[in-house]
């Protein structure tokens, strides 16, 4: 019919031509041959071929000679920086038990938790560990790291900074503590909690990283619902469990760096632990010892936060500006108290102390707790039927 294929080689076309065809046949091969050699790296570097079909010698991906896989033969240490630090501190921690009274005849452990041994002197040696671990005991035992167990007599307690200090016999004390700077923590760096959680696993160490090294927490004493403090606190993904408060979360240095504290104890939370920093514990464990309290300097007013007040009394009552938005009213002021010797009143708003504002009650007790001292001056602005005034106070000792 006339139709056919130009590469098509039929067998009706005369014989003697296939020499003549062959030689071109040939070159043409070898041509395609070439080209197909040449075109397949420029269709792999386009990405048109499977990776498996052209695989990637690193240089033509951008990657130097410097990262090309080196052989290296690794000698691994048991003795870590890590178990050092441990090896360093952990016999200075030890377990405290709380005995609580039953009944008239009896006495049994309401509960344990860890303390650190952190002075000896002379035939006695003392244990910080926190409030709530001893709360309401009648009795302390504590057990050092080799099992000995000691009678504990409590030297004081302080349920704001959930500090105590417990006394005990120090002939049987080997080893003691010794505190870092948590001021030059770092977030990140390795953080080492010894305790005894549970109070079956004595001795017990975890480790991980400073997740912050200057978290704020509420705490709210006296329960009712309220925050009275807010907390300076060492956060760390240290497995903190039951019966680890007290005990001591250290650096990579064998120091303590925290007092273990607390955990948030959600289901869906995992690796928040808090610690005491030790530049917070140490001046209260100090007095502490040598008090039996601590000695924090009293201004003598109760006092609400300015938000609590509604507009009305702001402009009628307290006759504020406008522009004063925080800080607290004065609602009484006790007799003879520093406050009432500086001449402050019932409605005074004050807003600033030393030049730092005081936006509300928890403001002014960190600013007494820890930028003051007992009988240092501070000057107090304040607004009195909403005239801007100042006075100087000296601060007293609170009772």
């Amino acid at each position: 019919m006339g139709y056919y294929d130009d590469d098509y080689e039929s067998s009706s076309k005369p014989k003697g031509n296939r020499g003549g065809k062959f030689l071109p046949a040939l070159l043409g091969a070898i041509l395609g041959g070439l080209l197909v050699l040449f075109a397949i790296p420029a269709l792999g570097a386009a990405g048109w071929l499977p990776s498996n079909l052209y695989p990637s010698t690193g240089e033509e991906s951008g990657l130097g000679p410097e990262n090309k896989p080196i052989e290296k033969n690794i000698d691994v240490d048991l003795a870590t920086d890590v178990t050092g630090a441990v090896d360093k501190a952990s016999d200075a921690v030890v377990e405290v038990v709380n005995i609580q009274q039953t009944d008239f005849w009896s006495q049994q452990p309401a509960g344990s938790g860890s303390g650190v041994i952190y002075k000896k002197a002379g035939n006695k040696a003392y244990v910080v560990t926190n409030n709530h671990v001893v709360e309401k005991a009648s009795q302390l035992e504590i057990t050092l790291s080799d099992g000995t167990k000691l009678k504990g007599t409590l030297r004081g307690t302080d349920p704001l900074m959930d500090l105590a200090v417990v006394e005990i016999d120090g002939s049987k004390v080997k080893d003691v503590a010794q505190f870092g700077k948590s001021g030059d923590l770092k977030r990140g760096e390795p953080a080492i909690a010894i305790g005894n959680p549970l109070g079956n696993f004595p001795g017990s160490v975890t480790e991980g990283i400073v997740s912050s090294a200057d978290r704020s927490i509420p705490v709210d004493i006296d329960q009712d619902g309220n925050p009275d403090w807010q907390a300076e606190v060492i956060q760390t993904d240290a497995a903190i469990n039951p019966g680890n408060s007290g005990g001591a979360l250290i650096n990579i240095a064998g120091q303590v760096i925290g007092i273990n504290s607390s955990k948030i104890a959600q289901q869906e939370v995992e690796g928040i632990g808090f610690a005491i920093p030790s530049d917070v514990a140490v001046p209260i464990i100090e007095d502490l010892e040598r008090y039996g309290e601590v000695r924090r300097p009293f201004l003598g007013v109760n006092i609400i936060p300015l938000t609590q007040v509604n507009t009305y009394h702001r402009q009628q009552t307290l006759k504020l500006p406008s522009s004063v938005k925080e800080g607290i009213v004065v609602m009484e002021v006790t007799p003879t108290s520093p406050a009432a010797r500086a001449g402050m009143k019932e409605m005074d708003v004050i807003t600033e102390m030393n030049g730092e504002k005081i936006k509300d009650p928890i403001a002014l007790r960190k600013f007494l707790y820890t930028k003051t001292k007992i009988g240092e001056k501070v000057e107090i602005t304040f607004y009195r039927d909403g005239k801007k005034k100042t006075a100087s106070v000296e601060l007293g000792k609170q009772a």
